[in-house]
């Protein structure tokens, strides 16, 4: 049996192809009446919307954003170049993507940043940011205006956004946690925690799980205050140094943030080094070097490419008004040791 044709809807219903295409796509100018009736004539025939085909008739090109940090981190950097390799091919799926930047730690910028976009020239938005008062405003603003909205690797929950796309990272902390409790054994000692910011909600809550773990399993392992260092490696290299010179019971590391050149580089030559555990978050240059150089022991990882390309589907989905697929939007947690680095 031929699937049902918006000629069969128009039929059903008693209008006009036009009326229908209007209707479709949620176009002013059709009476409520009428609108039910055409809703009512789809049911009732059965007939499914083939969207990237009326996309590709209407020659309809997605226009979606990034939003990330203007940060030294260098998981920013492994951001944007799986976004530069989503982008080669995502034209096929007539899709541009355009990334906008805010300087780190300044909420303001990246607000006047989010009141630039609307519904006329943005299809969808991406944004890798911390919650903030300001912010939580401008993204009900895109919201009321049509804009789908996913926060990326770190959750803004008590926002309007439409999806989250990164790990569970109170699990990711957990995994670390429990990955820390075993290579300490019950050797005991302390471990040093550095943030990037406790204003990130994956920090916030990657040292929640972490703690957790601790507590529950490992106990006999003192876990110490959090070190901010606000991706200043500069300020990571001081504290650590000092932090390892006033605390010799120090026996494992576990930096909750996105890698560090300062954090791999103190090490490197220290006499402590192989007494120590150290246990990172993202696969960079670095943390990849830092594996191969038996440097650090473990990397609790997640699929870069792959929250580039669920978030560019998911923004599709959402702007056409289709549901997603949740289990091939789901990130998963990896585990990457030196000798599983690819």
């Amino acid at each position: 049996m031929a699937r049902p044709t918006v000629n069969d809807v128009a039929r059903a219903a008693g209008v006009s192809l036009a009326t229908v295409d209007r209707v479709l796509n949620a176009r002013a100018g059709v009476r409520e009446k009428t609108v039910e009736r055409v809703n009512a004539a789809i049911e009732q025939i059965g007939y499914v919307r083939d969207v990237t085909a009326a996309n590709l008739a209407r020659q309809r090109l997605y226009q979606m954003v990034f939003v990330l940090p203007d940060a030294p981190a260098l998981f920013v950097d492994t951001l944007r170049d799986a976004i530069a390799e989503a982008t080669s091919s995502s034209l096929a799926d007539r899709t541009e993507v355009r990334i906008i930047t805010f300087p780190n730690g300044n909420p303001h910028a990246l607000v006047k940043s989010l009141r630039a976009l609307n519904a006329d020239d943005t299809d969808g938005v991406a944004i890798f940011a911390p919650e903030t008062p300001h912010v939580r405003d401008a993204i009900a603003r895109l919201k009321s205006d049509g804009v789908p909205i996913v926060a990326l690797v770190s959750d803004l929950p008590n926002t309007e956004r439409d999806h989250f796309v990164g790990i569970d990272n109170i699990a990711a902390g957990r995994t670390a946690g429990f990955l820390m409790g075993k290579f300490l054994g019950k050797t005991g000692g302390s471990v040093m925690v550095l943030v990037s910011s406790m204003q990130a909600r994956d920090n916030v809550e990657r040292r929640l799980g972490f703690d957790q773990v601790m507590a529950e399993s490992f106990r006999q392992i003192e876990v110490l205050p959090s070190i901010e260092t606000h991706d200043d490696e500069g300020a990571t290299e001081r504290l650590v140094t000092e932090m390892l010179r006033n605390r010799p019971d120090i026996a494992g590391i576990y930096s909750v943030g996105h890698g560090s050149r300062a954090l791999v580089d103190v090490l490197r030559d220290h006499e402590r080094r192989e007494s120590m555990t150290l246990i990172a978050h993202e696969l960079t240059k670095i943390t990849r070097e830092a594996l191969r150089d038996n440097l650090m022991d473990a990397v609790v990882s997640q699929d870069v490419g792959h929250i580039v390309r669920s978030a560019l589907r998911v923004l599709r989905a959402k702007s056409d008004g289709r549901d997603i697929v949740h289990s091939q939007e789901r990130i998963r947690i990896e585990i990457v040791v030196r000798e599983n680095l690819i």
